[in-house]
């Protein structure tokens, strides 16, 4: 949602690195670019003129004037009052006292609060609550229906006295849920309320109707991120009118300009409290405003990059993988297996690789990568037999046609996997050697002639694998400056490592082999 902002901001700072003093024309002509990123973003004026007054005034200062790298301490300054704009330090949600606590959902329609419902009662349920779905909105055809389906999914019970469609006293539906939630032991309520195409006194009097009949502890707005001003000013609207207590984005995986997201906090005076970022159920997450900035500014998102591959990976896969490095055992194409799989529940890989400090350069690339590859992998590796997975030097010419045929591929893809799987076996003995496991050494320096044949024929080297395993054609490689093990502490599992990439094997037009 947000590139073009993101682009315009990173052409604005590469202008001021070769700058080894800011004077207060650079500094006028910086704030002017920067004030013009934002409108184009759609960002509110009057957010626009606090944030370039607030970051000309700082620039100013001696935390500028005084530092080594002025440059630096502006990108700094802009990421800090980013982060200030977005809310600062993000709310969690208020609990009753005495359950059940009661949220209920406003908006527009089309804005999302169905579907925003269900994922809300998914993440809830996740954290060990006991929600209930409540199908108040009985005027959008179809509403109650859609909650339904979106409550099975998420294994979450819905509250659904009314057909809908025109049919029941949305008030009364809401107003009895509460002690339908209290004989059912459920600690947290969430009404689904009816919108409209655009605000009017009819559809407030019914929102202000249901908040006074269940008393709830939070309003949340949910937002269209990609409707821009108009938007916010529904927020406003909603604020003065029912009294909204936090908001909610939703659509942030949209290719609209994002300047609502950027306003609407400052504008209605309310956290921020969850982003949605896709149609899945499971693409729903809390809304951190340091991490929003550090995106928009093409820092990468590293944190929940790690918290989203704690979530993959298991505790057994983890303890797995650790005993087989403390042991100095074999990795086998079971394993690679395993974290692969674990890789693809991240999300597609474009996705995860965009989280990366410095990915925001190759947006380009990242837009051409195709999951398609890693799924062939999988079927390759599949029709594999549990003795060829576990001892690959087994599989002769033979087998290798056998294990193409039945995964519809060419022999080739099998010996580009196996061979790069060879590979990644050597470095996870040199990962051994290198952590003082035993069974592990220090790879030898190669040779000029295994240096040149390493090259042969495709002008380039074999792209190392990632993963412990490693993908064969690659994946995509951190950027200069950041060891991707130094993230093994912050919570990846034992072993991961992030991996390169060769993106003419996996872009979507660049890979010649069966889809």
């Amino acid at each position: 949602m947000f590139d073009t902002l993101s682009d315009r901001l990173s052409g604005i700072f590469t202008k001021l690195r070769g700058k080894g003093r800011l004077t207060d024309a650079d500094i006028d002509a910086t704030a002017r670019e920067i004030r013009l990123a934002l409108l184009e973003a759609d960002v509110a004026l009057p957010v626009v003129k606090g944030f370039i007054a607030n970051v000309k005034e700082r620039a100013r200062g001696a935390e500028v004037s005084q530092a080594l790298n002025p440059a630096q301490q502006i990108v700094k300054i802009v990421n800090e009052e980013l982060i200030s704009v977005l809310g600062g330090e993000g709310r969690r949600l208020q609990f009753a006292k005495q359950p059940p606590t009661v949220i209920m959902l406003a908006g527009l329609q089309g804005s999302g609060k169905t579907t925003l419902a269900g994922k809300l009662a998914r993440w809830l349920k996740a954290q060990g609550h006991q929600p209930l779905l409540v199908a108040a909105d009985l005027q959008r055809p179809n509403a109650v229906g859609q909650l339904q389906v979106l409550g099975g999914r998420a294994g979450v019970e819905v509250y659904a006295p009314e057909p809908g469609n025109g049919v029941g006293n949305p008030v009364q539906v809401a107003r009895d849920s509460i002690e339908h939630a209290r004989r059912a032991a459920r600690d947290i309520v969430i009404v689904d309320t009816a919108g409209r195409l655009g605000i009017d006194a009819e559809m407030m009097q019914q929102a202000a109707d249901i908040r006074d009949a269940v008393d709830p502890d939070e309003v949340i707005f949910v937002i269209d991120a990609m409707v821009g001003q108009d938007a916010v000013r529904t927020a406003e609207a909603f604020r003065d009118g029912v009294g909204i207590t936090g908001v909610v984005l939703s659509k942030l995986d949209g290719d609209a300009r994002g300047g609502a997201a950027l306003s609407v906090r400052e504008v209605t005076g309310q956290p921020i409290l969850f982003a949605s970022t896709g149609e899945k159920l499971e693409d729903f997450d809390i809304f951190y405003p340091d991490r929003m900035a550090s995106r928009i500014l093409g820092m990468g998102d590293v944190l929940t990059l790690i918290e989203q591959a704690e979530q993959a990976f298991d505790a057994d896969q983890k303890e797995k993988m650790t005993a087989k490095l403390m042991g100095g055992e074999q990795f086998t194409l079971e394993d690679f297996l395993d974290q692969l799989i674990a890789v693809r529940r991240m999300g597609p890989i474009a996705n995860v690789l965009a989280m990366m400090p410095g990915m925001g350069q190759m947006k380009d690339q990242l837009a051409e990568l195709d999951d398609k590859h890693f799924d062939r992998v999988t079927a390759i590796i599949r029709s594999m037999t549990p003795s060829e997975r576990t001892n690959p030097k087994i599989i002769n010419g033979s087998r290798r046609a056998r294990i193409a045929n039945g995964s519809g591929v060419t022999v080739m893809d099998v010996n580009q996997l196996l061979n790069r799987f060879a590979d990644a076996q050597k470095m996870m003995k040199q990962m051994g050697g290198m952590m003082g496991l035993p069974g592990g050494r220090r790879k030898a320096t190669k040779s000029p002639k295994n240096k040149r044949k390493g090259t042969k024929g495709g002008g380039r080297p074999r792209a190392g694998a990632g993963l412990p395993g490693g993908f064969p054609g690659g994946m995509p490689q951190l950027p200069a400056g950041m060891d991707p093990n130094d993230l093994a502490g912050q919570g990846l599992p034992p072993g991961f490592k992030l991996p390169k990439i060769d993106f003419n094997k996996l872009g979507k037009g660049g890979d010649k082999g069966p889809r």
